[in-house]
């Protein structure tokens, strides 16, 4: 199961984060993430806490505090949502700079943006330190399903496929002159679109063919496997053990 090339979001590296199976790093990155969401809001020195912890794995892995932050943009729809909550939530109202602003939708904002940062954030450090086929053959060692582990495969794979009919299309499209400026144009967008459909459907014919010529009865070779010892475990394990003496911590004091 192997990829053509590293996906943008990896930077090589050879940290002990790096170093580590990937079905240990995904197992602690799962359990660390079931921690923080399990953490009452109100413990606001927790999640603190736990961005200090993600910082600490970063620094290990030599991840440049920039190409982290810079990937966290992806949560921006996220962040969007949570500054709305304060002004449509139903509950007790308080006064700030002139705005009235809900206090269950201020909890619910910084709930949503607490936890969802870490979570992602701590994702990007799982995708920084570990090439996608390395995932794959993480999940499978962790045994799931194999259906849903081909169908990860061959969308990582076909995705760049289809980006790159996307981009011949482009071309092709500004070699004659043409350029979208306005809704006008909508129309010629709206075929490509449509001509993009049937080319990726076509061609995903075409590659299941050739796979079942080759002999792809609905199951993929396990080319590689991955194991790990308990001291590979041991380190992966520290992560999510930390958190969730933060968490105990959280709901106790």
């Amino acid at each position: 199961m192997g990829a053509g090339h590293a996906h943008k979001l990896y930077r090589h590296g050879h940290s002990p984060v790096h170093g580590l199976p990937p079905h240990c790093k995904l197992a602690a990155v799962f359990c660390f993430v079931v921690v923080v969401v399990s953490t009452p809001r109100e413990a606001v020195w927790a999640f603190a806490l736990y961005g200090a912890l993600l910082a600490a794995v970063a620094a290990v892995a030599r991840i440049p505090a920039g190409f982290l932050l810079r990937r966290l943009l992806i949560e921006v729809p996220f962040v969007a949502f949570a500054v709305l909550m304060p002004f449509v939530v139903p509950g007790e109202q308080v006064t700030f700079l002139g705005l009235s602003l809900s206090v269950p939708g201020l909890w619910g904002a910084w709930n949503v943006l607490a936890k969802g940062t870490l979570g992602v954030a701590a994702s990007v450090i799982l995708a920084s330190t570990t090439e996608l086929r390395a995932l794959l053959l993480g999940l499978q060692r962790l045994r799931l399903p194999p259906l849903l582990v081909q169908i990860a495969s061959f969308m990582i794979r076909y995705g760049d496929v289809i980006t790159d009919e996307m981009r011949r299309m482009s071309i092709a499209r500004r070699s004659r002159g043409f350029e979208a400026s306005g809704p006008r144009h909508w129309g010629v967008l709206a075929k490509s679109a449509g001509a993009l459909f049937i080319r990726s459907y076509e061609r995903g014919e075409r590659v299941h063919l050739a796979m079942v010529s080759r002999g792809y009865t609905g199951t993929m070779p396990v080319i590689d496997e991955v194991t790990a010892d308990r001291t590979q475990w041991a380190y992966a394990a520290a992560l999510p053990v930390s958190a969730l003496a933060v968490c105990l911590l959280g709901w106790t004091l």
